[in-house]
């Protein structure tokens, strides 16, 4: 009867220093809002950017860490960046310290306007 219990043990010991610890890192969500007044035209009106200081994104961020970037035309609804917009091509980069939005023409050829006030909403994803 004392072997059944000491394999059972053994077994339970063996399976159990198996497991991982994992540790949950929670997002983090910032909103913002660019303004007409930040974006910069470039070749001429085909295209604008816009920067966002962001001191949450550090080098080490940058590297291994995620951003998703939310745009929002209208109040309550937003849209994931890369996206068309009304003829307009939405997309951003990243680097240590700032997000970059960048936008053109969704032909390439033509010219347009930056819009108005948008809000942003942005996520940060840790990876350990």
């Amino acid at each position: 009867m004392k072997k059944p219990i000491i394999l059972f043990a053994l077994l339970l010991l063996v399976f159990s220093s198996g497991c991982k610890k994992e540790q949950i890192v929670p997002n983090r969500t910032i909103h913002t809002t660019l303004n007409a007044g930040n974006w910069i035209k470039l070749d001429g009106g085909r295209s604008y950017t816009a920067s966002i200081t962001m001191p949450e994104i550090d080098n080490y961020f940058n590297d291994y860490g995620g951003v998703l970037v939310y745009v929002s035309f209208e109040s309550g609804s937003y849209e994931q960046i890369p996206q068309v917009y009304n003829g307009v091509s939405y997309s951003y980069l990243t680097r240590s310290g700032q997000i970059v939005i960048e936008i053109q023409s969704s032909d390439g050829i033509g010219t347009i306007s930056p819009p108005g006030s948008v809000k942003l909403k942005i996520v940060l994803i840790e990876s350990l």
